[in-house]
């Protein structure tokens, strides 16, 4: 007799804890209602909710992971970094096409979070506007390969050395050793020059004038004689010298050389500079300076 008693409230106890959790499972996290009359609708989010989508966010979490990894296995290193950058993003999108899913198979109504929150969703679109515009153009370079870390651009007057590609901002260093963060969007709004899309080596050059009657093969040997001595001017391909002009007060001159670091082109196109005047100077070749004839009439 007295076992049977003991079973009987055991059943309790354990239908009591039993109910206990049902109700919290139960507890409506969010009830809200909105509309009026006939057209009004009701969104509750209950707890239970709540726990369904944590457990399939960390499904799909090890999920992504498990493609992740599967994919990346045998790419590349640089591919590779390209395509995580690419695949976070991604995976955001993922969760909230999961979440969305989850809604609507447990009966919240997406269409009415939708219609509840328009304005604000109306707002935040156009606050984020130019957020998604950055994140689609670096989606864009990674995956066409536009740009590369390394290369050397030049975007609005702007040239740099790119040491970052990023999903929304391009990290690059100018010359002057001064960190440039371009908005990616700008590689669509703008005209870019990539210096090194071909390889390395890029044409540099350094223009002279000098004066009405100079000897222009002298003139032609000393400028191929300034650039080819400068150790960083590369022999291949040759130095070549091009009459650009016959300007108001000068013949107009241009060296033209190859240099493997386009970065640091002003360094050595300086000293190709000091070494033309010096031999201008030693062959008595003139860089003259703009002149004018002025007629004063008296009337």
């Amino acid at each position: 007799m007295n076992q049977g008693l003991e079973k009987i409230e055991e059943t309790i106890k354990e239908s009591s804890i039993w109910e206990k959790i049902v109700n919290f499972l139960e507890f409506p996290i969010i009830d809200y209602t909105y509309g009026t009359g006939n057209d009004a609708s009701e969104i509750i989010f209950r707890v239970r909710h709540a726990l369904t989508i944590i457990i399939l966010l960390i499904v799909t979490t090890y999920i992504l992971r498990w493609i992740k990894r599967v994919v990346t296995r045998k790419m590349p290193s640089e591919d590779k970094a390209k395509f995580n950058t690419v695949f976070s993003f991604s995976r955001w999108l993922i969760y909230v096409v999961v979440i969305l899913i989850v809604f609507d198979s447990i009966g919240i109504n997406v269409t009415a979070i939708f219609a509840a929150s328009a304005a604000l969703l109306i707002g935040i679109g156009l606050a984020l506007q130019t957020l998604f515009q950055d994140i689609i153009s670096g989606i864009f370079i990674l995956v066409d390969q536009t740009v590369h870390v390394g290369d050397i651009i030049e975007l609005e007057g702007k040239v740099g050395r790119v040491e970052e590609i990023k999903l929304r901002t391009t990290r690059a260093v100018t010359m002057d050793n001064k960190v440039l963060i371009i908005p990616n969007h700008l590689y669509l709004t703008n005209t870019l020059y990539n210096w090194t899309q071909n390889g390395t080596t890029t044409r540099e050059s350094v223009t002279v004038g000098v004066a009405y009657g100079s000897d222009v093969q002298l003139v032609k040997k000393l400028l191929i004689q300034a650039a080819s001595s400068h150790p960083q001017v590369l022999k291949h391909p040759e130095v070549m010298v091009q009459f650009t002009n016959f300007g108001d007060s000068s013949l107009d001159f241009k060296v033209v050389f190859s240099l493997s670091d386009s970065f640091n082109a002003r360094i050595p196109q300086s000293d190709i500079r000091f070494e033309i005047d010096r031999l201008f100077r030693e062959n008595n070749v003139s860089i003259p300076f703009p002149q004018r004839d002025i007629h004063i009439i008296n009337k």
